[in-house]
Order: structure tokens, then C-alpha cells, then sequence
């Protein structure tokens, strides 16, 4: 069970999808519940209108930086796990944990959905959650020996080829070691958190989040090795785009933010220096929340349950 520090009001920071109609009714409705409560909310100023459409009452907003999260006790988003990374970008500077409420599909990063409104909003109210820290990447950009560009990824950060008609040349290098040439058409350095997005779906194998590890994932290359890779997380990984060669490349961190890499760039991931907080609310295992995520089929398991009342 987590505990608020500071002084002794409770605050909220609220992060919605503002695309979608849902996404507005929900939020507007947390806040509500919230608010009669005795907890504040904050929602962001570029989003405060649109939340207003529902009857959002009360609320304090501020500019989306990353003092938005700043003495506010959680980070609630609600939308899919895009919406999601945008709300970590707020959260981890402050060190907020962050708790998703998914309206998307998969949803992996969400802890609940949306038909389980009331319970999230008990939780929230009754501190009834535990807070899990997630491994992020710092990743460096050189051109020439000079860094121009420093950002970092919950999921992951993927080299890939600028133009559709041309392989990006690639070397990859583990803790300033030569691995491996690739023409290929990109290469994703994934956290156990974003093996079940990306990386899964360039054939990267799934980590359970307390396994500490970076994957490597040549994607599409045109080699004999090229397999993917679970490399030690205090491991320094590095992809450089081939100096001389017809083709540039783009870095992609979480889809999100992204960097141009002409020929002879050279991208550094390692461990990042600050993790990402997850609010989780149910203690159901990562096994159960693969099958549930991917409705992966289990009929005929005659395994001891060991599951207890509210663990879905």
C-alpha cells in the first residue's frame, strides 16, 4: 500500500485520450467520484476544454511539462497504451507512480478498463495499490563524436530504415565489442515492459517484467545471424548506421519521440537512470494478464489454481 508525502492534501493528475468520446465520459466521471472524496485533480491545460464537455466541474490544470505531476499522488490515464506513454512522459520525472485505465485493445500497460470504474476509483480513494518500477533505456545519439540528441524509452528504441526502397547498413555493438553487420530494415532494443509490444511483433520472445534484461531485434535482416538477443541490462548496446552507405536511418523511442540518423550515427542504449512507477491494483500474475491480454487458449489445464477472489 502506498503512502502520499508532502503536505496533507491529496492530488491527482488526470491524462485522457482526447480523440475519443469514451475517454472524455470516463475521466470526467473519475474526477467526480474522485473530487467527492476529498481529492484534488490536475489535468493539463491543452486538455482541460475538451474534459469540460462532460461536466468536468472543479479541477486544477497545468501546462504538460514535466513539473505537471509534481505533489500529485498518482498519474490516472485513460485511453490505450499510446496514451499511456504520453502519461509517463509526465510521470516519471516526478517519480508519480501512474495508473492506466485502458479503452484501447491489447492494452498491456493498463492495470484496469473502463467497465471497472468503480473499483478504480475505490482504490485510488483507499491507497489500495501497489507501485511496481519498470527499467527504462537512456539512449545517446553521436554524429561525429558529438551527441546530439539524449532521450530515453519505457517500450523501446528502434533504428529503422528512412526510405521504404533501401536496407539501412547497420553494426551492432555490445559493451564496445563488434556483434554483428546487418542489412536489414531496422533493429529495436526493447525493456521487458516493451517485449510484448513491438519487439513481439518483429519475433522478439516475451520477458516477464521482473526478469531484468534488454532485447535485441534485428528486424527483416538479410543474415545468417539475426536472431534476437536477451542481453544483461547494465549491458551498454550501441547500432551504427554505416558511414559511406546510400541509406539513413530515423530512432524512434516509444514511438513517440524521434531523431534523424545520417550515415556514420551512432545510437547508445543502456539501463535508464530513472524507472518508470506502474500503480498496479490486482494481484493477479503476469502469466494470467498473457493469456487474458491475448485470449490465449488454456482449455483443458489441470494445474492447481492459485488464484483468489479479485485476482483477474
Amino acid at each position: 500500500m502506498t503512502t502520499t508525502g508532502g503536505d496533507d492534501v491529496r492530488r491527482v493528475l488526470v491524462v485522457s485520450h482526447t480523440g475519443r468520446a469514451a475517454a472524455g465520459e470516463v475521466a470526467a466521471a473519475f474526477v467526480r467520484r474522485i473530487r467527492e472524496a476529498g481529492i484534488r485533480t490536475r489535468v493539463l491545460d491543452d486538455e482541460r476544454s475538451y474534459l469540460e464537455r462532460y461536466g468536468l466541474g472543479d479541477v486544477e490544470s497545468c501546462p504538460a511539462d514535466d513539473k505537471a505531476a509534481s505533489d500529485c499522488e498518482l498519474v490516472v490515464v485513460f485511453g490505450g497504451d499510446g496514451t499511456i506513454l504520453r502519461g509517463t512522459e509526465l510521470a516519471r520525472s516526478a517519480e508519480t507512480p501512474l495508473l492506466g485505465v485502458n479503452l484501447g485493445h491489447v492494452g498491456f500497460l493498463a492495470e484496469s478498463d473502463v467497465d471497472d470504474l468503480d473499483i478504480t476509483v475505490d482504490h485510488v480513494v483507499a491507497r489500495e495499490y501497489t507501485v511496481e518500477e519498470r527499467l527504462t533505456l537512456d539512449v545517446d545519439v553521436t554524429v561525429n563524436g558529438d551527441r546530439v540528441a539524449h532521450t530515453w524509452a519505457l517500450n523501446e528504441a528502434s533504428v529503422e530504415k528512412a526510405a521504404r526502397e533501401r536496407m539501412l547498413e547497420v553494426v551492432a555493438e555490445v559493451d564496445g565489442r563488434p556483434l554483428s553487420r546487418w542489412g536489414c530494415d531496422g533493429v529495436i532494443c526493447a525493456t521487458p515492459t516493451g517485449s510484448t509490444a513491438y519487439s513481439f511483433s518483429a519475433g522478439g520472445p516475451i520477458l516477464w517484467p521482473d526478469v531484468e534484461a534488454i532485447v535485441m531485434v534485428p528486424i527483416s535482416a538479410h543474415a545468417l545471424f539475426a536472431r534476437p538477443m536477451a542481453i544483461s541490462p547494465d549491458a551498454t548496446l550501441a547500432i551504427e548506421v554505416l558511414a559511406g552507405t546510400l541509406g539513413s536511418g530515423v530512432l524512434w523511442c516509444d514511438g513517440r519521440r524521434t531523431f534523424e540518423l545520417p550515415p556514420g550515427a551512432r545510437v547508445e542504449v543502456r539501463r535508464g537512470r530513472h524507472p518508470v512507477r506502474l500503480a498496479r491494483m490486482h494481484r493477479a500474475s503476469f502469466t494470467d494478464r498473457l493469456v487474458r491480454k491475448f485470449e490465449l487458449p488454456v482449455a483443458g489445464w489441470r494445474g492447481r489454481s492459485v488464484s483468489g477472489p479479485g485476482d483477474a
